[in-house]
């Protein structure tokens, strides 16, 4: 599959394939994604959607086949790493930290350098600035989830987003936000990779869809 568009560098896969022990999740998988898109990622439950995720990010090998960033290969790309943003299926919040120690901590650990000023007004944001003080332990699931999606906020720079289930525990104005966030990373020319059970469709934007098909081995 291909979804092109002539901005800037992309990631281009060629014949990729992800093995989990003796199953073959996908193989003779091509597609390039590029600046300026937002792509919706979908399959059945193993179909390889969070494994491809994990190889687009580098951190895990395919099989087989090749990921390239222009004529890079991907790994070996100091500007994709620099434009990637990577956010998992779990929040990766430490639970005795406060939110803002948290939010502090995985932006750091990311090498994004961020003023106190710039996290409060991302958690506010977010809506949960009145819980900043509070233990992640202590917040409920949407509020954690809105703490982790913080980072995105923080953001200024046009990135290469690749977010597995980021609308995860989300209420209808968490959606919300989370697409604007979408929204403006596209319009600025970044580009989004997401999956997500709950059907989306973020107006203004062109919404491409890449299916995994999934296979098993005989």
């Amino acid at each position: 599959m291909t979804l092109y568009n002539e901005q800037g560098a992309g990631v281009r896969a060629q014949n990729l394939s992800v093995r989990r022990g003796s199953e073959v999740l996908f193989e003779a998988l091509n597609f390039e994604l590029r600046a300026g898109q937002l792509v919706w990622l979908r399959g059945s439950n193993g179909s390889g959607k969070t494994s491809l995720l994990r190889v687009i990010a580098g951190l895990s090998r395919p099989d087989g086949g090749q990921l390239s960033w222009g004529a890079e290969v991907l790994s070996q790309s100091a500007e994709y790493k620099a434009q990637l943003v990577y956010m998992g299926h779990a929040n990766a919040l430490k639970d005795d930290l406060t939110a803002l120690e948290a939010l502090r901590f995985i932006t750091t650990l990311h090498g994004r350098d961020c003023s106190s000023a710039r996290m409060d007004a991302a958690l506010r944001r977010m809506g949960v600035y009145h819980r900043r003080k509070l233990p992640v332990r202590m917040l409920s699931q949407g509020q954690r989830r809105r703490v982790a999606l913080a980072r995105l906020v923080l953001e200024e720079r046009p990135g290469f987003w690749v977010l597995d289930e980021p609308f995860d525990a989300l209420d209808d104005a968490g959606l919300a936000l989370v697409q604007e966030l979408f929204r403006e990373n596209v319009q600025r020319g970044g580009m989004v990779l997401f999956t997500s059970h709950i059907p989306v469709r973020p107006a203004g934007l062109e919404l491409l869809e890449l299916t995994l098909q999934g296979r098993r081995a005989p």
